[in-house]
């Protein structure tokens, strides 16, 4: 990828720029699936975690859990979760513009005083679409997108998975976006456009 590829990832639909990864150590809690898929999807979590050279822990000494996803089969569910609207602020008219719009998923970062992730909190409706994928294929595909702040039309054209010999893996050229932004010499966040010419020449590198 070039740095105008790499800056269409993290680029918003005003027209700003934000690249942000975490500094604390992520902390996973999943609700609304089975036992069986509770640990697909934290294992496709520390498997990007570990692709990036971060670090998980069992628990925040602020927050308990960093990293919330909820699934559920339709966005009415959310409505009953308590005090699930003082997690996410304005929750309520949020799940209206989600339901008009029949989205499937939706992702809240919270940030520190440096721009790093601080929290993330992904809602998930199972609809038709979603609940035809492998659970692999689904947990990675999160994953893949709690890791970075990556813009609203990322991945719209082209999922950031592939498939090799019947398996989901990250593409590549996504892979790689993620290490060079997770390199001890990047910033923790990046809001001018010139952060992804640095991205690309790391991955050069």
């Amino acid at each position: 990828m070039d740095a105008d590829q790499i800056g269409a990832l993290f680029t918003r639909g005003d027209g700003s720029y934000l690249c942000a990864r975490w500094a604390r150590p992520i902390v996973p809690v999943v609700f609304g699936v089975e036992d069986a898929t509770l640990g697909v999807i934290k294992g496709a979590v520390e498997a990007v975690v570990a692709l990036a050279g971060h670090e998980m822990a069992e628990t925040d000494s602020e927050l308990g859990a960093n990293l919330m996803l909820f699934f559920v089969r339709d966005w009415d569910e959310l409505r009953e979760v308590p005090k699930l609207d003082q997690l996410i602020p304005g929750l309520l008219p949020l799940l209206d513009r989600l339901e008009a719009a029949g989205a499937n998923q939706y992702r809240a970062f919270r940030f520190e005083a440096t721009g790093a992730i601080r929290a993330c909190f992904v809602l998930v409706r199972m609809d038709g679409h979603l609940s035809n994928l492998p659970a692999e294929t689904l947990a990675l595909s999160q994953a893949a997108q709690v890791i970075l702040t990556w813009g609203e039309a990322a991945f719209a054209a082209a999922s950031p998975l592939g498939q090799v010999e019947g398996r989901a893996v990250l593409r590549p050229e996504v892979a790689a976006v993620i290490r060079a932004a997770y390199h001890p010499v990047m910033p923790v966040a990046g809001r001018d456009a010139s952060h992804a010419l640095r991205l690309a020449a790391r991955i050069r590198l």
